[in-house]
């Protein structure tokens, strides 16, 4: 090669490079914070559509376990950090954190979007006085999930509207500990979205509450003494060995290993039971949530979602991804990958009308009926002077039932009794709420 040739070779090649280099330069990053659920994996294995389509913006996530998750997103956006784009929060935080002014409206996403489309519970719920902050990507409410093989087996049916009693000596004659079936799979680790979320839920069924119409906390009350017995009973006799370091994600993988009768938790389990993964996937069948017969069920109301910190200098590139991950034309794009059961539920009007997905999710209906018993706004059989059914939507409620989720966790470790647990939870949240001013 002449020494002009080369010359000319490298100018081109480096020409080239330069350009890549300067294209790369006005690439927008954003940080997202999120939890390590099955969905929000998914949403990471399917990137390369959105970096196909938005090649100007680069993403980088952190992805953590949902305790961690709350604890790392409320500490940075109380303190204006800045270290994230987009935050992975729920329907307890929305609210309060949109009327603080601490999250970005999302009225102006396009018309794409669709926004009337999506579900008007979880629509409200993520929205203060009409400016929607936050962008559902799959809602929830709780249900039953049971092995049908293993209740044939112990001579019994599952009501489609079952009670605690009947959950329970239906866990119990399930129960076969030497062949690693545990009769039920409950919630243990301690979190006010860990097992707080499914024992105030369950409260709640009890005739239980968090509060008075006085604010005067409840713990000391017969309801939730026998809420809290009933749970520990019947964890003592059908549940697994360490189910206090059980959360969502630790249940769900016992589930799917076969090693569970009976699990009561979150709707969007249902797609994870019957999936591939699941070694029992033909055997599964679903219930509404139980009830103790006074007219209020065990299931709560809630949306993992997507929003955009005020504190934010890429909001506009956030958006952009929210619409992406969020939009109608998401569906499509898991069923394509993944196959309709495994779109993300709960959030959209249409996925419900969606014959495909109806006929590939066995626990479409009873997500939605689920979902349409879950009353925020009258969660308790004696009147309260909050909203939230698995939660109280107060900004110190966090604080507070992560205290209270450590006791009942504790008791449930055998660390101390239940009747302890409750003397202790009442103690801290008076003390607290009185701190607080209420």
């Amino acid at each position: 090669m002449s020494l002009k040739k080369a010359l000319l070779t490298s100018a081109v090649s480096f020409g080239l490079t330069a350009g890549i280099a300067a294209a790369d330069s006005h690439a927008t990053t954003i940080t997202i914070a999120t939890v390590n659920n099955g969905d929000m994996i998914t949403m990471q294995g399917l990137m390369d559509d959105f970096n196909e389509k938005h090649p100007d913006i680069t993403v980088e996530w952190v992805t953590l376990e949902e305790n961690v998750l709350r604890q790392n997103v409320t500490t940075d956006i109380s303190t204006g950090g800045g270290a994230y784009d987009i935050l992975t929060i729920g329907t307890y935080e929305v609210p309060i954190w949109g009327n603080n002014g601490w999250l970005v409206s999302l009225n102006d996403l396009p018309a794409d979007y669709e926004v009337d489309d999506l579900i008007p519970a979880i629509r409200g719920g993520l929205s203060v006085d009409g400016e929607l902050y936050a962008a559902p990507f799959y809602g929830e409410s709780s249900f039953t999930m049971y092995r049908k093989d293993l209740m044939e087996a112990a001579g019994l049916e599952m009501p489609e509207a079952p009670t605690w009693e009947f959950i329970r000596e239906a866990a119990a004659a399930m129960t076969d500990r030497d062949n690693e079936i545990n009769g039920i799979c409950a919630r243990g680790k301690a979190g006010w979205g860990e097992n707080m979320a499914l024992l105030t839920a369950m409260s709640n069924s009890f005739g239980a509450r968090w509060f008075d119409e006085d604010w005067n906390a409840q713990f000391d009350t017969e309801a939730w003494a026998n809420t809290i017995d009933f749970y520990l009973g019947m964890m003592e006799e059908s549940g697994p060995a360490g189910a206090a370091n059980n959360g969502f994600n630790e249940n769900l993988t016992l589930f799917q290993q076969g090693k569970c009768g009976i699990w009561i938790d979150a709707t969007s389990a249902g797609q994870f039971v019957v999936n591939d993964d699941s070694t029992v996937a033909d055997q599964v069948g679903f219930a509404l949530a139980p009830d103790t017969g006074l007219g209020k069920r065990g299931n709560w109301l809630w949306a993992w979602s997507l929003a955009i910190p005020t504190s934010s200098q890429k909001q506009d590139a956030a958006k952009t991804f929210i619409n992406w991950a969020t939009g109608p034309a998401y569906s499509a794009l898991v069923a394509e990958s993944k196959g309709w059961v495994a779109v993300p539920p709960g959030t959209r009007t249409s996925l419900y009308e969606n014959e495909n997905y109806l006929s590939a999710a066995p626990f479409a209906a009873m997500t939605v009926e689920s979902m349409g018993t879950a009353d925020p706004t009258d969660p308790t059989v004696d009147p309260v002077p909050y909203t939230g059914v698995q939660f109280v939507a107060i900004p110190e409620f966090a604080g507070i039932a992560t205290q209270v989720g450590q006791q009942i966790s504790s008791a449930l470790a055998g660390q101390q009794s239940g009747a302890d647990a409750l003397a202790a939870s009442q103690e801290i949240t008076v003390e607290e709420m009185e701190a607080a001013g209420y």
